[in-house]
């Protein structure tokens, strides 16, 4: 297993960090490496375009919209040199 040293990190996100891991019931280092594993040792999922499109009007609530009846489908052109 590597191991990593971290200089210069700000007072608070120490605290948030020792806050975070006593919530999670682990370590400080703990906490880190977990923190570690969920942003970087995963590939980022494939953006899902419609997914973040329904997630963003979703709290605006649904609208009905009145559909027109259907109607049978034409006949396709014929192409034939008669």
């Amino acid at each position: 297993m590597a191991s990593i040293t971290i200089r210069n990190l700000d007072d608070t996100v120490k605290r948030r960090l020792r806050v975070r891991a006593a919530e999670h019931g682990r370590s400080m280092e703990e906490e880190a490496r977990e923190i570690l594993r969920q942003v970087v040792g995963q590939e980022k999922p494939a953006h899902n375009l419609a997914a973040a499109i329904r997630a963003r009007v979703a709290p605006l609530g649904g609208v009905e919209l009145d559909l027109p009846p259907r109607e049978p489908m034409r006949e396709p052109p014929t192409f034939d040199q008669a």
